[in-house]
């Protein structure tokens, strides 16, 4: 477990961070704009849990919030071994299978698309689809690291199906009210 005795180190204050083995590495460095926005989109899940009543999606955002701070880990992990270790948190195949179930399930309960949709409805989908949107930032920038150096594929894989996840969900979320559909040229 984690222990912070204390937050600020000063260590950063020239504009590097450390990795999980102890390098340095700029704050602009690739990785770390990947990290920070796997951050921002926890963050947004946060603020969409306080619009979300509905249990079973609170426990597979609960579930999420926590992978994402082992999605973090990993990406702040340098090598080239991904098996996880005492000392590695790494994404596992296991928990992009489980996003993959969780995404069938819900799409059981929802109408084929007719339509792109667009991000609103309820207070609570909104809040998922702007999650969803940060979401896939953070897999834009993971991809761009992984161009420079090693990243953990099913990391990759994990951001990538959860995109997808926190669509359907905000479908879900929406499901009441009906999702908003897009309108091509309406506005011509």
């Amino acid at each position: 477990m984690v222990k912070l005795t204390k937050i600020y180190t000063r260590t950063g204050d020239g504009g590097e961070t450390g990795l999980v083995d102890g390098s340095r590495v700029a704050k602009s460095d690739p990785r770390m704009a990947a990290i920070g926005d796997v951050d921002e989109a926890n963050s947004v899940i946060g603020v969409a849990l306080l619009h979300i009543s509905d249990p079973p999606a609170r426990e597979m955002l609960g579930r999420i919030q926590n992978e994402l701070f082992d999605l973090g880990a990993d990406l702040a992990t340098p090598g080239e071994d991904f098996a996880p270790t005492e000392m590695a948190l790494r994404i596992v195949p296991g928990q992009v299978a489980r996003l993959e179930r969780e995404i069938d399930a819900m799409n059981e309960a929802l109408e084929p698309l007719r339509s792109f949709i667009l991000p609103g409805g309820d207070p609570a989908a909104a809040y998922v689809h702007l999650a969803r949107a940060v979401v896939r930032r953070a897999e834009r920038a993971a991809t761009a690291a992984a161009r420079a150096v090693n990243l953990n594929p099913e990391a990759l894989a994990y951001v990538n199906r959860l995109s997808d996840h926190l669509f359907v969900l905000g479908r879900l979320l929406n499901r009441a009210r009906g999702d908003v559909l897009w309108r091509p040229g309406a506005t011509r």
